[in-house]
């Protein structure tokens, strides 16, 4: 009995490449490259003694396009200057249907650097 001898052909790794760089470059033009922070958030408790209701608060209003703290149109840059006056008094955020979550999240990190400030977000109008 003649077994027949098989010849292997050589594994060509054209395919394989073309694939691994057709998900590269799918995964490159997919994913977004914008800056992403860190936002504490924490739920809401029950106010201690009589405190919350001494002290009046900082009322924030943010939409897409501006802000304004008590009616009062500060800019991005000197939201934290305008802040620091808040003397212990909590911040509240009122954000507007049309505000997106990164722009949120630029107001909150510009907010984070004030020390001692509370922050509160409200629900959108």
């Amino acid at each position: 009995m003649a077994r027949a001898h098989r010849t292997r052909r050589r594994l060509s790794m054209t395919s394989l490449i073309d694939v691994i760089f057709l998900l590269l470059l799918f995964f490159m033009l997919s994913s977004t490259f914008s800056n992403f922070g860190e936002v504490e958030l924490s739920g809401s408790g029950a106010a201690q003694g009589g405190e919350a209701q001494q002290i009046s608060p900082f009322f924030l209003r943010l939409s897409q396009t501006d802000m304004s703290v008590n009616g009062d149109p500060p800019t991005l840059k000197s939201l934290a200057a305008r802040l620091e006056s808040t003397d212990g008094a909590p911040v509240l955020v009122s954000v507007q249907a049309d505000v997106t979550a990164q722009r949120l999240t630029d107001v909150l990190v510009v907010m984070r650097a004030v020390p001692g400030l509370r922050v509160t977000v409200l629900g959108g109008a």
